[in-house]
């Protein structure tokens, strides 16, 4: 097997000459010294270690599954106790590999590393262990049949959402903290971004921004159909902040390092910019009185941006954030009356297929609109159809044939993973495949 690059040259091979060289996001479970005291262990999310006089700074512990052999290779660069584990927030592909940090220094009998974190981490762990079943089942649908959830430490298959080996915070705060470890001293900086409990690093002594998932080499995750509110609009005033604080570095927790002023610049204004236009013209026509239609199908990335390599729509979608955005600032009516107090799907779908004739006429009419490429309303059809029939057999192919159809040419992880998931239960419904291994792998392959 080759050596991956070096991913400081690699990223400012991208970034220098616009052109992609996938992946950008890496899982190789390796650890590369970035500088004489800072290295970083490529996981899922990655692990930035500062060496100190006095032990080891960690940024963020990346997952449950992966957490172990985060520290194995920790510990072939040195052995060092680990002094502080940030959280940059409390998603669990950030924290839950704490446990084996803990594990770690249990074993040798030194000092347990204290923990640092926004103070709205134990309520988001509170919130986690809530809605524990809610969890599970929509990541099992967003990272279903393209990764392991499990291993990912993401969530998944298993019966508890949040594992009991996470670490709580020791030491929270509000707005900031700065903390001394030997010759080191880092501010923390609150700003709610993908989440509300985000924070970022700052060591003002060599310019460098620890970012978390305010920089992930993806468009950002300020969308996300089936999780809370993102903060799209606050997500970019951090990423300008960053670059007024001075940043000539940016180490994120997804993707490649960014070293050089210029290219900090560049990759970061084009994110802020990006958020800003989307957020932006959002409440222009939300002013102006826009439904939510109006809006998702007129507001996009300016042109200028839709090649950008650092912001492929390969996880989340500017669609998405538009739809953010509105339910921010306007609440959950979209705008149309009907949708107020909304006649039961069923009932609606009954009447419809009462019109067009039959369930058949229905789904062969969203076939001929997937073949003629409009999966838009295919999808739309085809799910009348089985809602005024649950069990009708041609109804189900129907839908699971669009479904993979529109799974194939769709480019972001949580389309993908929605539509696959329609797909699947139309399959599970007539007890067969309907296009064979769809993914390019079986389903039992996928998740393991």
């Amino acid at each position: 097997m080759s050596t991956p690059p070096d991913p400081v040259e690699l990223s400012s091979r991208i970034i220098d000459t616009g052109t992609a060289e996938p992946p950008h996001n890496r899982v190789t479970g390796e650890l590369t010294v970035v500088d004489d005291d800072i290295a970083v262990v490529e996981s899922f999310s990655h692990c930035w270690v500062i060496r100190t006089d006095e032990g080891l700074v960690c940024f963020d512990t990346s997952g449950t599954g992966s957490g172990a052999g985060v520290v194995e290779s920790i510990r072939n660069w040195g052995n060092e106790p680990f002094h502080s584990l940030v959280y940059t927030h409390g998603h669990l592909d950030h924290v839950g590999g704490s446990g084996a940090f803990i594990a770690d220094a249990e074993s040798r009998g030194g000092p347990r590393p204290r923990v640092l974190a926004h103070e709205a981490v134990p309520a988001r762990f509170d919130r986690y262990r809530t809605t524990n079943g809610w969890n599970i089942v929509i990541n099992m649908r967003q990272f279903g049949g393209v990764v392991k959830p499990d291993a990912m430490g993401i969530g998944g298959s298993g019966r508890t959402f949040l594992p009991d080996t996470v670490a709580e915070p020791d030491e929270t705060f509000r707005d900031s903290l700065a903390f001394s470890v030997g010759d080191r001293r880092i501010e923390l900086r609150h700003a709610r971004g993908e989440t509300d409990d985000h924070a970022w690093g700052w060591d003002a002594s060599d310019l460098t921004a620890y970012t978390g998932d305010f920089m992930s080499w993806v468009f950002p995750n300020a969308g996300n159909p089936q999780k809370v509110q993102r903060y799209p609009i606050e997500w970019a005033a951090a990423l300008r902040e960053m670059l007024a604080a001075g940043a000539e570095r940016v180490f994120p927790a997804h993707g490649l390092p960014i070293v050089g002023r210029q290219r900090v610049e560049l990759v970061l204004g084009d994110l802020a910019e990006a958020l800003e236009h989307l957020s932006g013209r959002t409440l222009e026509l939300m002013n102006e009185g826009a439904t939510l239609d109006t809006i998702i199908h007129e507001v996009t990335v300016p042109d200028h941006l839709q090649d950008r390599p650092w912001l492929a729509p390969q996880y989340d979608e500017p669609e998405f954030v538009v739809r953010n955005v509105y339910r921010q600032f306007g609440g959950w009516w979209d705008g149309n009356a009907a949708n107020l107090k909304p006649a039961p799907e069923s009932a609606l779908a009954a009447e419809v297929v009462s019109l067009a004739g039959s369930v058949e006429a229905l789904s062969d009419r969203a076939r001929e609109l997937a073949e003629a490429g409009d999966l838009r309303l295919a999808c739309h059809l085809v799910e009348m159809a089985v809602a005024a029939e649950p069990h009708h057999e041609g109804a189900h192919r129907a839908r699971a044939a669009i479904y993979w159809q529109r799974r194939k040419a769709t480019g972001s992880l949580m389309s993908k993973g929605i539509f696959a998931a329609a797909a699947r239960e139309s399959e599970a419904e007539v007890g067969q495949e309907v296009v064979a291994d769809p993914l390019g792998e079986s389903l039992g392959k996928a998740l393991g």
